[in-house]
């Protein structure tokens, strides 16, 4: 009978697929939520859990408040002084992440704070005293959180998972990235809230199948369609408003307050004070029919108003329901109906609104699952992903994200060819080839784009750069490969080289600021309702363009190779390229692709002959046996 050993190295475990608790890496993932923000680690058991402060809260408020004596106060401190520095408080930063003025301005909230354009178009607040970006602030709220986290695990972080709404656009996901760096952390990713959900119900709860990610957090409206497959999370298509949540109930009771309070133009001290009176009786009017708003003025007499669910409900009947339209068609990518979900998973605390579930069971047709903490899911779900990613997680996790909105570059005619489609999985790169339009052309325009619709005006522009160097060719010699690279991040970048130079350029796509409250629901809505218009302009561009480029060959066929024509032969082929003319004046595709394929088919001889003058020029005074 033999006896194996176990040997081990001094400082080595005697079980080497076991993690040693001083071996595993400290990373978490954060919730950057509107209202509130959490931070969430994985245990030795494998079990993820929010972490709480010293007075056992585990969700810190997302306002940070700038005191002129320099002090920067973050949560339930900021709150506390925002009584006496309304000017200096900022609440609900996350809806100005990688946003213009404008955007913010045309969302018609009353932020509390001043606002101006800042470098680049993006956003500036202004307080009483100094101007930050909303990346600045955001950064203040990650320390808290990251000094948090430091303090439970014993030291400092080796990396965080962010999470962001999937309808974050390419600009909003880079201030994100930027607020965690700034905050002096390590960005492993981002991830989408839903996805994060998912996760936390994945992995927590050992569930399979089609899930419904409905999350309606404080500033943004997110829908997911997932398949949980033996560790593969898989999102299939995704939808929502970046600028529609739970901020929109407060906005709302809050307006109804103070016109009650006949407060036109009220000051930032009763605006702040009614906005968080406005919240409590949103939270209260969760458990309870009937609720008393009590509004503590700076000076005067307390105000007090009677609000019930039923008024409450009315308010917000139409913002409920606008949540439909993203969930329909959500359902529409994927290629599925209501009877084909397994479930539907809730998150954000505006899903506590009784009016919410209620909405949701309709719209599904089930009853939607609530096991987790809907404040607390998406945290969970990113310590899962950061753990996962630093390499010590028990299991094989593969997450499988998509891009909101289909990216592509604009070509001749002022179309665009999409090169990576919409709910294309990430990370992708994805490669086309394009050619040059113009004989001698040495440079090419590059205009990144990113939208549904088919014509370069009615989509969005990324960004622009050349590449130049192209050894000058015929028309439609060159080869130019254009690459579309999308990180896990959801950033983009895009590269071009021709393929016989290895000439290249390329551009990481970083917009200024993102798109509008509503873009992208409107971009996804004309897409539908302007589909076949859209179409059928498509294809009258590229007859038009594929007309140009045949007149220009003949055209300088016949000024080359006139004389292989006789009279009549030639006054034939100007005849039919005029007609060619002519028909790309109008606007009937069909009818250019007549003329033109009559153009081709009736100057083959001509193409034959201009061959056979090249042969013979090619080998005249030369041997045969120099071919061979």
């Amino acid at each position: 009978m033999s006896v194996l050993l176990d040997i081990a190295e001094p400082g080595q475990s005697l079980r080497p697929h076991e993690v040693r608790p001083e071996d595993r890496k400290r990373v978490v993932g954060i919730d950057l939520g509107t209202t509130f923000s959490l931070v969430a680690a994985v245990d030795v058991q494998g079990k993820p859990a929010c972490i709480p402060d010293d007075e056992g809260r585990v969700a810190l408020p997302s306002v940070v408040c700038y005191p002129q004596d320099g002090r920067i106060l973050v949560g339930d401190k900021a709150i506390a002084a925002s009584e006496q520095y309304p000017a200096d408080t900022i609440v609900s930063v996350k809806r100005t992440m990688g946003r213009s003025l404008d955007d913010v301005v045309a969302s018609e909230h009353r932020t509390g704070f001043g606002l101006e354009a800042g470098e680049g178009g993006m956003v500036r607040i202004v307080t009483s005293h100094h101007r930050v970006s909303p990346v600045e602030v955001s950064a203040h709220i990650l320390k808290v959180l990251a000094s948090r986290a430091e303090e439970a695990l014993g030291g400092s972080l080796d990396g965080v998972v962010i999470t962001v709404p999937a309808y974050f656009d390419d600009a909003q996901r880079q201030a994100t990235k930027d607020a965690g760096r700034l905050a002096g952390l390590e960005v492993l990713r981002l991830v989408n809230e839903p996805t994060a959900a998912a996760l936390a119900y994945g992995l927590d709860q050992g569930r399979e199948g089609l899930y419904a990610i409905y999350d309606l957090g404080g500033g943004t409206f997110d829908i997911s369609i997932l398949r949980l497959t033996q560790g593969v999370f898989q999102v299939l298509s995704t939808g929502g408003d970046s600028a529609l949540g739970g901020d929109d109930f407060d906005h709302l009771l809050c307006e109804y307050i103070l016109k009650e309070m006949d407060e036109a133009d009220p000051s930032p001290a009763v605006l702040q004070i009614c906005k968080a009176a406005a919240r409590q009786a949103k939270e209260m009017l969760s458990r309870v029919d009937v609720c008393e708003v009590r509004v503590a003025l700076p000076h005067g007499e307390p105000f007090g108003i009677r609000v019930t669910r039923e008024l409450f409900e009315e308010m917000i009947d139409d913002l409920v329901r606008a949540t439909g339209t993203p969930c329909r068609r959500a359902m529409k990518d994927a290629g599925i109906r209501g009877h084909d979900l397994q479930g539907v998973v809730l998150v954000g605390g505006s899903t506590r609104v009784p009016m919410v579930r209620q909405y949701v069971k309709e719209l599904f047709g089930r009853e939607p699952l609530s096991d987790l903490d809907p404040d607390q899911v998406v945290a969970l779900g990113a310590a899962l992903q950061a753990q996962q990613l630093s390499g010590t997680a028990r299991g094989d996790m593969l997450l499988l994200d998509v891009t909101p909105l289909s990216l592509g570059i604009e070509t001749m005619g002022e179309l665009v060819e999409k090169i990576i489609a919409r709910n294309a999985p990430i990370p992708t790169a994805r490669s086309q080839d394009f050619t040059t339009f113009k004989d001698g052309q040495t440079a090419m325009a590059i205009h990144v784009l990113q939208g549904e619709r088919e014509l370069v005006s009615d989509c969005r522009s990324l960004a622009r750069f050349e590449l130049r160097g192209i050894p000058p060719m015929t028309a439609g010699a060159a080869r130019i490969r254009v690459t579309f690279q999308v990180d896990a991040d959801g950033l983009l970048t895009v590269s071009a080289q021709e393929q016989t130079t290895g000439v290249q350029q390329s551009v990481a796509v970083k917009p200024s600021y993102g798109l509008g409250d509503a873009e992208i629901e409107r971009m996804l809505r004309e897409a539908m309702v302007h589909g076949e218009a859209d179409w059928r302009q498509r294809l009258l561009h590229e007859a038009k363009v594929e007309a140009e480029r045949v007149l220009s060959a003949a055209g300088a066929a016949l000024r080359e190779d006139a004389d292989l024509l006789d009279d009549n032969e030639l006054k034939r082929v100007k005849g039919l390229m005029l007609a060619l003319w002519e028909a790309s004046q109008k606007e009937d595709h069909e009818g250019i692709n007549r003329a033109r394929e009559t153009l081709d088919r009736e100057t083959v001889f001509f193409a034959e002959r201009r061959m056979d003058r090249s042969v013979r020029k090619v080998m005249t005074g030369r041997k045969v046996d120099e071919f061979q």
